[in-house]
């Protein structure tokens, strides 16, 4: 990894993904658990630019999703652009979704300088893109939505015209928000979740959580987690759930598919919700765009390799593509020939 291909993912990310214009105050935020290396090569990129630029450090929160400090509350609610590295994010605040009324917001929670190597400079930026607006177009056309995965998982949802959204586009106007490359996301109708999840990649938080080494299996009966089963790890997510007091907590959040083929399961959850042809599924607070449930924390859990029925037609094999809107994209992605048809 050079300082060449960290300078290329930063100029990415600030110039085509965050359309930095000269003059605008750009905000970046990190917490002391954060990678202030990315910080500053995202801070270089932008003042390349002619971006007036502030780089806030603050002491790291003891959870995801508390209210910040005020000094930075305020720094974001006077940003044009505000890029977050904090590894525990605020992204389901008050302060955050105020930020939003005015500025545009770029949330790379976590985000390393490995991670802006695989994943933002060896990729293909706007092939990514293209793949993520065919999938979500896909994802949108369709209702009845089944999920298996060769762990266990098997469950059923509808979305019956909700929005399917690929939320990692470029953003141009007050109140447009991306994330990392590489994700498209949906809140199916609540009533409408069944069945069983289970997650065989990773979880985070709880902070001693991250890459599993077994797998947590949830039951979920009309889209709220009635049972959590497994080991020590089931056992761990459980009791962070129920610590907060908070029946919200145990609400299924959002769903999401993983597409980004520099990707790779490391622990880290910006990175590991990610990893081509996997689904996340969120849990407890809801981001903006969807109904807007403000729970007391949020973590995620990723599925490997799963098949995915939308009404009748197969989405995906065991992680691979093959919608035939999709596989051709998906290989050119990749960089292999197409896999399915």
């Amino acid at each position: 990894m050079t300082q060449w291909e960290l300078m290329k993912a930063a100029r990415t990310i600030v110039e085509y993904v965050g359309n930095v214009k000269p003059g605008e105050n750009v905000l970046i935020y990190v917490d002391t658990q954060g990678d202030i290396h990315a910080a500053n090569y995202l801070a270089a990129a932008a003042h390349a630019a002619g971006a007036q630029v502030s780089l806030l450090l603050f002491e790291t929160r003891p959870e995801v999703d508390l209210e910040p400090p005020a000094p930075l509350a305020a720094a974001m609610a006077a940003a044009d652009l505000v890029i977050e590295l904090a590894e525990r994010y605020i992204i389901h605040t008050r302060a955050y979704l105020r930020a939003l009324q005015s500025a545009r917001v770029l949330c790379l929670s976590g985000l390393t300088c490995e991670m802006m190597k695989r994943c933002v400079a060896d990729v293909d930026y706007p092939k990514m893109l293209e793949f993520g607006d065919a999938l979500a177009g896909v994802l949108q056309q369709g209702n009845r939505m089944e999920i298996k995965t060769p762990a266990g998982t098997a469950i059923v949802c509808e979305l019956r015209g909700r929005p399917v959204e690929h939320n990692a586009g470029r953003i141009c106007k007050a109140g447009e928000e991306s994330f990392l490359g590489g994700q498209v996301s949906w809140y199916p109708v609540k009533e409408t979740i069944n069945g069983t999840l289970v997650f065989d990649g990773s979880v985070w938080p709880p902070h001693d959580l991250g890459r599993l080494q077994e797998p947590i299996e949830l039951v979920v009966e009309r889209g709220e987690i009635k049972g959590v089963h497994g080991g020590r790890e089931a056992r761990r997510l459980k009791s962070w759930l129920e610590s907060f007091s908070d029946p919200k907590m145990f609400m299924i959040a959002h769903f999401s598919y993983g597409f980004n083929p520099g990707a790779r399961l490391t622990g880290r959850i910006l990175e590991d919700e990610r990893v081509f042809g996997s689904i996340e599924v969120g849990i407890g607070a809801q981001v903006s765009s969807f109904e807007v449930e403000l729970a007391s924390a949020h973590t995620d859990g990723v599925m490997l390799s799963p098949s995915v029925l939308l009404d009748r037609e197969v989405i995906e094999v065991e992680g691979r593509f093959v919608h035939p809107r999709l596989c051709v994209l998906a290989a050119e992605l990749l960089r292999t020939k197409p896999s399915g048809g």
